[in-house]
């Protein structure tokens, strides 16, 4: 595939203990150019992923999305993301991001101010890991004597990005990170959007992540992908939605359905098609080459399939 963007495949984050290894080794063989890790409460620990699945990969880069800022120090999680640096250069993106609210309240952990938080944790970690100092702020307090040792700050720094979808949080990680993550859904439309909101003014990488299924009968994978969509519609995903032209119609049919099993099943296929990566090897090639066109440097897909590993392998159809 004559591609202009980087094709990356997120790992599940409910994978059998046993069976992530090979799916980070499978997903390198095959000729992803990214694997991206999750780190959502109550599942795996996003550094310990990334630092296991580096270290059994030759090749592929790894991204952590996202550590939520309220759940570190910021000095300490530069020394994590320069470690993973160092071993492995070249190869690293941290994801940074405000963690679900509902979460960071679960674990006392919510700011006055996330906004302000996020900025001055980028900052601070972005800063750090160059071998630089932080700046203090209202939350990162960092002595101005907190660097890191010359010898571990590593020659190729990560990039830190933020994973945020609002407008105000798209114009910090414009500001202080090195890209964006944009969590699912991305359709080409919200891809522009949030690069206008973002506004960057040097070099800025944009992660679009979405739910997908690749099948040879686009029906099934449509069925498959379905699942994947269900929660789309509640509140926290409304700039996903508002540049869309049937996002009237979407709220009208989340409103009218009972729970989320129903509104996926209601979904017309021809917005299911809009809102994931899914169908033939041609249909997605054909989606990812839409939002390359829309700005995205990186698509990373999230397998809906019930077996993984079955559609890690005919999602390498699209490379």
């Amino acid at each position: 595939m004559g591609r202009s963007g980087s094709v990356g495949v997120m790992l599940p984050r409910d994978l059998a203990p046993a069976a992530v290894l090979p799916f980070a080794r499978r997903a390198d063989e095959l000729g992803f150019d990214e694997l991206w890790v999750v780190e959502d409460l109550g599942f795996r620990g996003g550094v310990a992923q990334a630092a296991a699945v580096l270290a059994v990969t030759p090749r592929i880069r790894v991204g952590i999305g996202l550590l939520p800022a309220g759940a570190r120090n910021a000095a300490f999680a530069a020394m994590e993301a320069a470690t993973l640096a160092q071993l492995f250069p070249g190869r690293v993106d941290i994801g940074v991001g405000h963690g679900m609210p509902a979460w960071m309240r679960s674990v006392g952990q919510w700011p006055a101010s996330p906004l302000t938080l996020l900025e001055e944790h980028v900052r601070a970690v972005t800063a750090l890991v160059r071998g630089e100092a932080a700046e203090r702020g209202r939350y990162v307090s960092l002595d101005p004597s907190v660097r890191l040792e010359p010898a571990c700050v590593p020659d190729v720094p990560p990039l830190v990005l933020a994973g945020v979808r609002g407008p105000r949080s798209l114009a910090v990680s414009g500001r202080v990170a090195d890209g964006t993550v944009l969590a699912e859904p991305v359709t080409p439309e919200y891809a522009r959007a949030a690069l206008a909101q973002v506004d960057a003014r040097r070099p800025h990488r944009l992660v679009a992540y979405n739910a997908t299924s690749v099948h040879p009968d686009r029906a099934a994978a449509v069925e498959a992908v379905r699942p994947g969509l269900a929660w789309i519609g509640e509140p926290d995903w409304a700039p996903h939605l508002a540049p869309l032209p049937f996002a009237e119609e979407f709220a009208a049919l989340r409103r009218e359905c009972g729970d989320r099993d129903e509104f996926a099943r209601r979904l017309p296929e021809e917005w299911v098609r809009q809102l994931s990566v899914v169908g033939t090897a041609d249909d997605a090639r054909a989606r990812l080459a839409e939002l390359f066109d829309a700005g995205v440097d990186s698509v990373v897909l999230i397998l809906a399939d019930a077996d993984p590993a079955d559609g890690l392998e005919r999602l390498a159809a699209v490379l």
